[in-house]
């Protein structure tokens, strides 16, 4: 189906690579549709590179700021302000539908059957169910509807001061007019829901199509454990319901994403770092002389995967803030600024 597609949105390297593992997992399960990322001017070039590697179409797009301090301020999360840039894949009219997936979801199963919905079809968020998550959303690109999603935007603002309060309000007849537009939960299954129903779970939770990972800290924010194959760090946190997800995550992140960025030279640091360690224990085991081939291994084996980016410099960065491209959601997120910010007033 060459006139629909499934669209992402990265606004930085970091959240690349949990569009990449979104694409990974739609090309495991053999998705028919084409494959769409948009971008933002902070993605950078070498990332653009390995985006292109699994997707068809790789689209620059400029960033939309909603400006509403006092609504993101309210919600903690200033950095989502950044996310009405989501509003571009209603340009995207050369396509006749198209399925938007947040870069941090991940699908277990193949969702082709969603191109039967119509717009605006979307699961309800677990946070209040008669708003919907459009972390998830099937819709129709239209000029038009671009139009006045930004007139709305300028004259009504967003009750959270992001999409999805925008969109819930310009799409208000969900909650109650074509129950057909409601998607299953199975379809945007929040991994980190503060509450979550453990029964329903338990009976259905196996059902499962797409992966959500609400919140602030996302997949690629973890450290990977390479001889465990688990992340590293603590399990019992309460914001991590279903630790399960984030090792499917990681799962496909090291067998389909960390190749790819190796041959653009990413992550040519991990590796070489992991060399290394094995020329080093290898010597120690030659010059303590009683240390087994096993142990060895073992320790070599033992490594943390923490992906690494492209890092840019200090001008680069004053730059991008004088441009008013600063990585809202990333190394200039507001919880980064006030860490920062601490450290100078202590």
């Amino acid at each position: 189906m060459a006139d629909q597609s499934f669209v992402t949105l990265a606004t930085n390297d970091s959240y690349v690579k949990g569009a990449l593992v979104l694409g990974s997992s739609l090309q495991q399960y053999r998705t028919t549709r084409k494959l769409t990322a948009l971008i933002t001017p902070q993605v950078s070039d070498l990332m653009r590179k390995v985006l292109e590697k699994v997707f068809d179409e790789v689209i620059l797009v400029n960033v939309l700021d909603s400006g509403d301090s006092a609504h993101l301020a309210l919600m903690k999360r200033p950095e989502l302000g950044i996310t009405l840039t989501k509003l571009h894949c209603w340009e995207l009219t050369q396509f006749s539908k198209c399925v938007f997936m947040d870069a941090d979801t991940m699908v277990l199963s193949n969702i082709d059957e969603l191109f039967e919905r119509e717009e605006l079809s979307a699961a309800p968020d677990p946070g209040w169910p008669d708003c919907f998550n459009s972390g998830v959303f099937v819709y129709r690109p239209s000029i038009e509807t671009y139009s006045q999603l930004l007139q709305f935007a300028t004259e009504k603002g967003s009750f959270d001061g992001a999409d999805q309060g925008l969109l819930n309000t310009f799409f208000s007849s969900w909650a109650t007019t074509d129950m057909s537009k409601h998607l299953p939960f199975i379809y945007n299954l929040s991994s980190t829901s503060v509450y979550s129903y453990l029964p329903a779970f338990k009976a259905f939770g196996a059902n499962t199509k797409v992966v959500h990972f609400l919140g602030s800290t996302k997949p690629w924010n973890y450290t990977y454990d390479s001889r465990t194959k688990r992340i590293k760090g603590n399990m019992d946190d309460p914001k991590i319901v279903h630790p399960e997800f984030l090792n499917m995550w990681w799962d496909t992140y090291i067998s389909d994403v960390l190749p790819l960025l190796e041959q653009h030279g990413i992550v040519k640091e991990i590796t070489t770092g992991v060399n290394m360690l094995s020329g080093l224990v290898n010597t120690l085991a030659f010059s303590c002389g009683f240390c087994r081939e096993a142990e060895v291994t073992e320790a070599v084996s033992h490594v943390s995967v923490s992906p690494l980016l492209p890092t840019e410099s200090s001008e680069e960065r004053k730059e991008r803030w004088e441009q008013g491209q600063a990585d809202y959601m990333g190394v200039d997120s507001f919880d980064n600024i006030k860490k920062k910010l601490d450290t100078y007033l202590q």
